[in-house]
């Protein structure tokens, strides 16, 4: 599988490999001794078509049982059982929901007791939180001082409303964390050189940001659209959060710009599976990976 990075000096995410199933990972996320991360791909699973091949949506259009055995073929390849999964209900709020033993398989083997959420967090070890993408930014948080973490979706609304920012703040809530102590992870996503969009949205992101980072997030082209650079504003979040610099690795690959290897639904104009972002802590601390 190639892959084209935005900048191939700059750091980003670890390719895996097992039994045909390529994913990402954020090595700096697994500091934290038994905090696990995985980023799907396209390769390693069964669906066909424009799911092809490893699908992780039951509510694109996909045969359900496609989508289960690729389930099935990426929990095994990076070491989690399907039955320990958590997903999400995305809908592009701010809500995050502290999951536990009693979440198991919820949206996967089971129905979910929970919608309308983005983020989940929690310090259950062996509950797999998961949460899906095409295009929108994954947000990664692990505190290893109380050994938890959280997940999160952020789109454009979920940006420009600081989903990273309520994220660490239920974990802060739940949990008693630190922003300061908070290992984090921008996952791939749209970049800005691909993300246009129309003024009505710049007009909310110049309105949530200062004025002084207006020319970092966003420029006007000719055609009165905009290009918007999701990545930068995450991280502004994150680190107005709390978070120190050095402790928030960005994404240095863009789903857009890398069709064949990841789902984007701005280059198949909607025709696509979806990704999935999974983190976890395994059973014991001292597990390696």
């Amino acid at each position: 599988m190639k892959l084209k990075w935005k900048n191939p000096a700059a750091p980003g995410p670890q390719v895996r490999e097992n039994n045909g199933v390529i994913w990402l990972s954020y090595p700096m996320l697994e500091q934290c001794p038994g905090v696990r991360n995985a980023f799907s791909t396209r390769e390693g699973g069964v669906s066909q078509g424009i799911w092809s091949t490893m699908n992780l949506s039951y509510t694109r259009g996909d045969d359900p049982e496609h989508v289960t055995e690729n389930y099935r073929r990426f929990a095994a390849a990076a070491g989690f059982r399907t039955e320990d999964i958590v997903s999400s209900d995305q809908t592009h709020t701010t809500n995050v929901r502290h999951v536990t033993e009693k979440d198991r398989g919820s949206g996967i083997t089971r129905e979910r007791e929970f919608h309308d959420t983005d983020g989940l967090i929690t310090d259950t070890p062996g509950v797999v939180l998961a949460t899906y993408y095409a295009d929108c930014v994954p947000l990664y948080f692990v505190d290893p001082v109380h050994r938890a973490i959280g997940l999160s979706h952020s789109g454009w609304r979920g940006t420009v409303h600081r989903m990273g920012a309520a994220t660490i703040e239920a974990m802060r809530e739940t949990f008693g964390t630190n922003p300061s102590d908070l290992l984090t992870a921008i996952g791939p996503s749209i970049c800005q050189d691909c993300y246009e969009v129309s003024e009505d949205v710049i007009e909310q992101f110049a309105a949530a940001f200062p004025a002084e980072l207006h020319n970092t997030l966003y420029y006007r082209k000719p055609n009165g659209r905009y290009q918007l650079n999701l990545w930068e504003a995450n991280r502004r979040i994150l680190l107005e959060s709390g978070v120190p610099a050095a402790q928030i690795q960005m994404p240095n690959l863009c789903t857009c710009c890398n069709p064949t290897a990841l789902f984007s639904h701005r280059a198949t104009q909607g025709k696509r599976g979806n990704l999935a972002a999974f983190l976890w802590i395994t059973a014991t601390a001292t597990e390696t990976k």
